[in-house]
């Protein structure tokens, strides 16, 4: 479904690709990994992050999946991306072994799945107990989908005023909203409400593309979260966080991992989190991180293209996906 030609000419006023990559750019010394400013937080976090959702739960040894995680931090990776979904609670867990000794290297992210406001705030004192600690920087409202879903958040008893709340009681320092199911009511919620952050699906399966002047910029003809969700973002200066590099590995084999990270990381975006379920995936990861370059205008054209054929598929599967 096309959107109006009032919504076409709102939209093509996106700042082209290769601007935005300049600001606030940097690359740690220590370790050598880019850095970006993750909106208007102000703070630098690593261009990827550490996903811990599903394939992080693929390591089955404990000892094992905590040396990832120090693995990735060591290699420089300062974004942590959990949620209590994920395992119910594991992913945390396994998160705060981690942070008792390292808490202050990393810039930590979790999520509340419930709507009512009573047990999102059980879930939250819970998320922190498990990771071991007093804050998280970033706390997300996890997995948007309808739009009666964000109904229920915005309700009177909804989880939304508890966000509010966790912020001002300095439980988390920032919060956002993920989705990876439709753009048009992530779009009405970052139109609607002020958060810090998002994060959204965004990978070379889900959208076009089209020349501008300096860059690249969403083709707006397309519904997708690059059309519709990210104009908003990029608007209030939100930091974005990109998912689903892969298509929950929907596109791998069928691209190449390092040309799916550098289409994510050429979007305007502060990071992009990537699932990781073995080391030497975090290794490689970090070496593609590390030499990152921007993919030139046609190949941010062709690849989507040649990914045509995964456009409808994963378009169904993220409509019905669970993010656990």
């Amino acid at each position: 479904m096309s959107i109006s030609r009032r919504k076409f000419l709102e939209t093509t006023a996106v700042t082209p690709l290769a601007a935005h990559l300049a600001q606030g750019a940097s690359v740690d010394k220590r370790t050598g990994m880019p850095t970006r400013i993750l909106g208007k937080t102000g703070t630098p976090v690593s261009c990827i992050a550490f996903g811990c959702g599903s394939r992080f739960l693929m390591y089955k040894d404990e000892d094992k999946a905590l040396d990832a995680v120090n693995r990735a931090i060591d290699l420089g990776i300062t974004y942590i991306d959990t949620a209590y979904g994920y395992g119910n609670g594991r992913s945390e867990t396994r998160i705060g072994h981690v942070m008792k000794t390292r808490r202050k290297e990393v810039w930590l992210a979790t999520k509340v799945d419930k709507r009512n406001a009573d047990e999102a705030m059980r879930i939250i004192e819970g998320s922190l107990k498990r990771l071991q600690t007093d804050h998280v920087d970033l706390l997300h409202i996890h997995s948007l989908t309808t739009a009666e879903d964000l109904a229920s958040i915005e309700a009177n008893d909804g989880v939304l005023k508890v966000m509010y709340k966790v912020k001002e009681q300095k439980m988390a320092r920032f919060i956002g909203i993920t989705s990876h199911t439709d753009p048009h009511v992530l779009k009405t919620a970052l139109e609607r409400h002020d958060f810090d952050c998002t994060q959204m699906a965004l990978n070379a399966a889900r959208v076009g593309m089209r020349s501008a002047p300096g860059g690249m910029a969403i083709n707006p003809m397309h519904d997708s979260f690059e059309a519709l969700a990210l104009p908003v973002a990029n608007r209030k200066n939100m930091g974005v966080i990109a998912m689903k590099i892969f298509g929950q590995e929907g596109l791998v084999g069928k691209a190449p991992v390092e040309k799916l990270i550098r289409y994510s990381l050429t979007l305007p975006v502060a990071a992009a989190v990537l699932g990781m379920p073995k080391i030497e995936f975090i290794e490689e990861n970090i070496r593609i991180a590390k030499s990152f370059q921007p993919l030139p205008k046609r190949e941010m054209r062709t690849l989507p293209e040649n990914l045509l054929p995964q456009k409808a598929e994963l378009d169904r599967f993220f409509a019905n996906h669970a993010d656990v």
